[in-house]
């Protein structure tokens, strides 16, 4: 029974292919190299949106530490995994955590690593087990700050100036100990041979504090100052030169570093940060900075960038996910 009705489906077939090719005339030139086959054409035409790349492992942690530009950065970087689909926690921590986790595999990514200069040491110590997966901002200079009108100019200047050590109590303000621009400037102290002078751990609200009260005053001080940041937008600010390039010259790349495993663990997330980082840059970052010390809360900040740019959230996140 099976054989018979078999035999009249193919029959049927061929009866149906001959009329086709008859009736078609010059089509049969071009079904015989796969042109006119609707399904190959799918295949080989643009494939935006046709076809979703996969979340695979749909649980993504990022660590960040509580510097401005993280602070800004993570909840866009946050909510745009989410349009797709994952389920994204973020987690503060210091700078040493941050990259132990990263390389352990324990998180996803981190959206602030400070390259080559800032978090070297971190790089040598775990750079076999990361890779760099997307750049927000390509030059991130880094140096001893003050205010403009203080009458220094140089690192150099702070050696030997008794005036000066006696009105901060020869202290640096610094922010939390863990921070890569804090070895930095204990690197420059011991460079430059500023013996007298103490570098003070804190965190960066807390320095921030003390510089807004200092300027209030008309007082001197000195920190560890990095850009982008808000602070130089409202604050008269200038990074002392710093000759011997112990802050890292022009500047570090920021930039999000995954687990080498990221790419195949989380497919669509990989690719998110990768269209992110495209158009993400220091203007941008200072878009939300700026937000964010007039008041707004970083994740409405975030939400509220997105809901503006819906031309960049439909970039980032077209043909991801499920």
């Amino acid at each position: 029974m099976f054989k018979k009705y078999r035999f009249w489906g193919i029959a049927a077939a061929l009866v149906l292919a001959l009329t086709l090719a008859a009736c078609g005339g010059g089509s049969e030139e071009e079904s015989s190299d796969g042109s006119g086959d609707s399904a190959d054409s799918g295949d080989s035409g643009d494939s935006s949106g046709s076809e979703s790349v996969e979340l695979g492992e749909s649980e993504l942690t990022i660590p960040y530490v509580a510097w401005a530009g993280a602070i800004a950065r993570t909840p866009l970087v946050k909510q745009t995994l989410e349009e797709v689909g994952y389920t994204v926690e973020t987690s503060q921590v210091d700078a040493g955590s941050m990259w132990t986790s990263v390389a352990s595999d324990d998180a996803s990514f981190m959206t602030a690593s400070w390259l080559p200069a800032t978090h070297q040491s971190y790089q040598e110590q775990y750079g076999e087990d990361v890779e760099v997966i997307g750049e927000f901002v390509a030059q991130a200079p880094l140096g001893m700050t003050v205010p403009s009108y203080m009458d220094v100019s140089a690192i150099e200047d702070l050696k030997g100036n008794e005036e000066l050590g006696e009105a901060t109590d020869w202290t640096i303000t610094g922010i939390d100990p863990g921070a890569g621009v804090m070895q930095s400037t204990q690197d420059a102290i011991d460079t430059y041979g500023l013996e007298n002078w103490e570098l003070q751990s804190s965190s960066e609200g807390a320095m921030l504090s003390e510089l807004q009260s200092a300027i209030e005053n008309e007082e001197p001080i000195i920190v560890p100052g990095w850009k982008p940041h808000w602070k130089f937008a409202e604050m008269d600010l200038k990074m002392l030169e710093d000759p011997e390039e112990v802050y890292g010259g022009e500047g570090d790349r920021i930039e999000a570093v995954a687990h080498t495993s990221f790419k195949e663990d989380s497919p669509a997330a990989y690719e998110v940060i990768q269209r992110l980082t495209e158009d993400y840059d220091t203007e941008m970052e200072n878009e939300l900075l700026v937000a964010i010390n007039d008041g707004g809360e970083p994740a409405d900040v975030a939400s509220q960038f997105l809901e503006d740019n819906p031309d960049l959230l439909e970039k980032w996140t077209e043909g991801l996910g499920e």
